[in-house]
């Protein structure tokens, strides 16, 4: 079929009439301009049926709520850290965290037998800080006693953590005798219990931490830390003088497991706390979460290797160049580190974690709080559970 530009065919209607569909083959149409337009046939008679009127239901579908219980067959060890005049210490104080019975704040079945603590970040010797954690501590940076007192009395530290870096050969090289003094100084300046950190220097950290251990006798530390490297002389001194100690790793389940199979050769099984290590937000916060939180509910559900409380470096997230970088348009560093520890710590809190080593004081203040507030609210009475079947819904939704 041909049409001819040149005869008024205007509308293929006039051609075709009011059929709904067309098939057109071997066809040709030369044209000036071609409009197309196709009638919606379905939706014009669908239109043309009369909708029913609107009705709202009364209520909602019927339910009931069901408490998410698990089945858990064991229990994480509870580990006291730090010793009281009548328990052969010196502290004012001590903290006592693990016992769980059921995942990170599970409301539903066991709420968390100790709430998570908090330790301060002290050191030794004057090191390079971020400028919104260092004009808190700026006239006590020199000063590890004074440093402490400021985080307890000021800050409101359950727990000071003495980092002795200067011992590191490659910063002052401090033997352990001159490293015992600092922790002999820190130990008459607070009474809240004590964590002792070592350099991360293979050569010294083992001598630097028996002798602590021995400076500590009676006040049950927490010596940080054993690794796979180096964890035998830690261990033979926490067991000859009573003290706990931190069994660090770096985000690997199976050496986790592997370096607690070696403590529980020397020591028993209240003297180990887990460190699966830290990644701070924007650097690896989601595997830390799920590292810890698989190591939690191993422990829950049988793996004696994994049943112990957990710690976390927290201090870890002041890494991220985010928390501390010279950048307005990621908003003011005075507001910004602190959020990022925070957030840090707040997400592992959920996955399970123990103890948060910390060191802004804005950011210590917020777990703190977060941490009263569940503590209130861990128990929910069995009559605040509410049974879906009877709600109704309000007019005029």
């Amino acid at each position: 079929m041909t049409a001819n530009k040149d005869e008024k065919t205007t509308s293929l209607d006039d051609v075709f009439g009011d059929f709904a569909e067309l098939v057109l083959e071997n066809v040709t149409i030369e044209l000036d301009e071609l409009k197309l337009a196709l009638r919606p046939m379905v939706a014009q008679a669908a239109r043309s049926v009369a909708q029913p009127a609107l009705s709202i239901p009364k209520s909602l579908i019927t339910s009931t709520f069901k408490k998410p219980f698990g089945e858990y067959t064991s229990s994480i060890h509870e580990i006291t850290i730090g010793a009281t005049k009548g328990e052969g210490g010196t502290r004012g104080s001590t903290i006592t965290i693990g016992g769980h019975t059921a995942p990170a704040w599970d409301l539903f079945q066991s709420p968390p037998k100790n709430p998570p603590v908090v330790a301060a970040d002290v050191f030794d010797m004057k090191i390079s800080l971020a400028h919104s954690v260092k004009k808190h501590y700026k006239e006590v940076l020199e000063d590890p006693a004074e440093w402490a007192k400021l985080c307890v009395n000021k800050y409101g530290a359950d727990v000071i953590t003495l980092h002795l870096i200067s011992t590191d050969r490659q910063l002052k090289d401090t033997s352990p005798n001159d490293a015992a003094k600092v922790i002999e100084d820190v130990l008459q300046a607070v009474k809240v219990p004590l964590l002792i950190g070592s350099a991360g220097d293979p050569e010294k950290d083992g001598p630097v931490l028996a002798k602590a251990a021995e400076v500590c006798e009676g006040e049950k530390v927490l010596l940080c830390s054993a690794t796979v490297d180096v964890y035998e002389e830690i261990a033979l001194a926490a067991k000859k003088h009573d003290q706990v100690v931190l069994s660090w790793t770096s985000l690997d389940i199976n050496q986790q497991k592997e370096l607690n199979r070696r403590l529980v050769e020397w020591l028993r099984t209240d003297q180990i706390v887990i460190d699966p290590t830290t990644a701070a937000l924007g650097y690896g916060l989601e595997y830390a979460f799920t590292m810890m939180q698989r190591m939690r509910l191993g422990g829950l559900l049988g793996d004696n290797e994994l049943n112990y409380p957990i710690s976390s470096g927290t201090t870890n997230a002041w890494a991220a160049r985010e928390a501390w970088l010279n950048v307005p348009e990621l908003g003011p560093r005075d507001l910004r580190g602190p959020i990022w520890e925070s957030v840090t710590a707040l997400a592992l809190l959920l996955a399970g974690n123990d103890l948060f080593m910390m060191m802004h004081p804005a950011a210590i203040k917020t777990v703190h709080d977060l941490v009263d507030w569940m503590k209130e609210h861990r128990r929910v009475p069995a009559e605040d559970y509410h049974d879906w079947t009877t709600m109704s819904i309000p007019e005029g939704i």
